[in-house]
């Protein structure tokens, strides 16, 4: 999953135990990865979790490190360029080696050390916890069912199909958190077949290599369950949140409650929403797809004379009157945020999760995000969902299903649509289980098995109820 460099995507294993409601997971982020199951089960959990693993590690690109890290090593390397200095010499040598591959473990210890010191550092990766969970302390997430557990543990795995690349694992237990990562020593940071500079390749040179590519520099979004309440009720919670307060009384004397982290960043995002050049085309396209064909209308930013917030109204098609959120449908509140993130904010390679994109939508439009999605994942947006929706479910199904047919008919649609089942992970969350994935089975599709069985207890109640009627029409009871 996510950025891809000389042909090659980054696959990202994330493995978590006793971690808030979640017994056991071991999740492969996918293109498009959905997770389902019933109520508190974890999703939402796992979904944030993916969040602060992002923020915590500058992304799951090739290097766990920024651009800011390079700068901090760029005096250090500076220093080494002397003749009496043995070991950066000795890799000066071999980055211009003929034919050899330089690695990870041809650089100097010291820049080693810099360069993985953030996978090392519990305080960063707790901090970013506390953020996304609003905790005082790591250890309140071990495992709160009831069951009896004294340690949570998460691992977080980032690879290529030919070589790992960097891994971390955290411990937390009562006593303290404990983490430890590293970069594979083997990792290949620069081969001569990549042709990159001409010339002998001196210490400005490995520092430039050294820069995370800026295609490696994607961002993370999330669109909170609470996205429709926020947009909605957007002049009095946003004034909250210019003023630096998010639990106050509104206007309406409606208590405004605090806002999670998710939903703090959400709203900063939206507050400050503000088009610009350099919206990618493609997913822009995709934003006004999903006005014309499920909003039927376009969403519309006014900004605010004080240039401090927006105003966001919605316009029906061949309708001159354009209406603020509060007084649409709900469809249109829950959709609104994901016109305005595509057309603004998102850029492929991204990640974006999405919180119950099916929600407060008929059937049919239900459907109709799975195209969406598949669109998405067909410009290069990585998407995680949580969701409740069959019909969601279904469609994904039937776009997968479109994707193989596609594989064997040697490119007969032209359709964006499409997903290949390589493409899609969809995992179960159950209670008091292990999380599981659902492979894509030609018949099944990617629904989980309990939608089977809540559709065969409402079939058989129906007979039953059926059987009634016509027993009792038969006795002369029912005219």
């Amino acid at each position: 999953m996510n950025e891809i460099r000389d042909g090659q995507s980054t696959n990202v294993h994330i493995e978590v135990q006793n971690f808030g409601p979640i017994e056991r997971a071991e999740i492969d982020l996918r293109p498009l990865t959905v997770f389902v199951g019933e109520s508190n089960t974890g999703k939402t959990y796992l979904a944030a979790l993916i969040y602060a693993l992002y923020g915590s590690f500058a992304g799951f690109s090739r290097f766990p490190w920024s651009h800011h890290d390079v700068l901090d090593l760029r005096l250090t390397m500076r220093e080494l360029q002397t003749p009496k200095n043995a070991e950066i010499t000795e890799a000066l040598e071999k980055l211009n080696a003929n034919g050899l591959p330089f690695k990870f473990s041809d650089l100097p210890l010291d820049m080693r050390n810099g360069l993985q010191s953030n996978l090392k550092d519990s305080e960063v990766f707790g901090k970013q916890l506390k953020r996304c969970f609003s905790l005082e302390s790591v250890s309140e997430l071990i495992r709160f069912t009831g069951v009896s557990c004294n340690e949570m543990n998460i691992s977080l795995r980032v690879g290529e199909e030919t070589q790992p690349l960097w891994s971390v694992d955290m411990q937390v237990s009562e006593s303290g958190t404990t983490i430890d990562g590293s970069v594979n020593a083997n990792m290949i940071i620069y081969s001569v077949d990549e042709r990159i500079f001409p010339g002998p390749l001196g210490v400005r040179e490995l520092e430039t290599l050294l820069r995370p590519d800026s295609r490696e520099t994607a961002q993370v979004y999330y669109l909170p369950a609470t996205r429709r309440s926020i947009m909605q009720n957007y002049a009095g919670v946003s004034k909250s949140f210019i003023k630096g307060t998010l639990s106050v009384a509104s206007e309406s004397n409606v208590e405004i409650p605090s806002l999670s982290t998710m939903e703090k960043d959400f709203l900063k995002r939206i507050s400050g929403y503000k088009e610009h050049k350099g919206s990618a085309e493609e997913v822009i396209r995709i934003s006004k797809e999903l006005e014309v064909e499920v909003l039927r209308g376009e969403i519309e930013v006014k900004r605010a004379e004080s240039g401090r917030t927006s105003e966001f109204l919605y316009r029906p098609q061949q309708e001159k009157q354009a209406l603020s959120l509060s007084h649409s449908s709900s469809m249109v509140s829950e959709l609104a945020p994901l016109v305005l993130f595509l057309r603004g904010i998102v850029q492929p390679g991204d990640l974006l999760i999405i919180e119950e994109p099916e929600a407060h939508l008929h059937p049919g439009a239900q459907t109709k995000i799975a195209h969406i999605l598949a669109r998405l994942i067909r410009v290069g947006v990585r998407v995680v969902i949580t969701t409740h929706s069959e019909w969601l479910l279904q469609e994904i199904g039937n776009l997968i299903r479109e994707g193989e047919l596609k594989k064997l008919a040697k490119n007969r649609t032209e359709s964006e649509s499409w997903m290949a089942k390589e493409e899609v992970g969809t995992w179960w969350f159950h209670r008091d289980k292990p999380v599981t994935e659902i492979p894509f089975d030609r018949i099944e599709g990617v629904e989980p098995q309990d939608y089977y069985e809540v559709a065969d207890k409402l079939y058989n109640r129906f007979v039953r109820l059926e059987q009634q009627f016509l027993d009792e029409e038969a006795a002369g009871a029912i005219e």
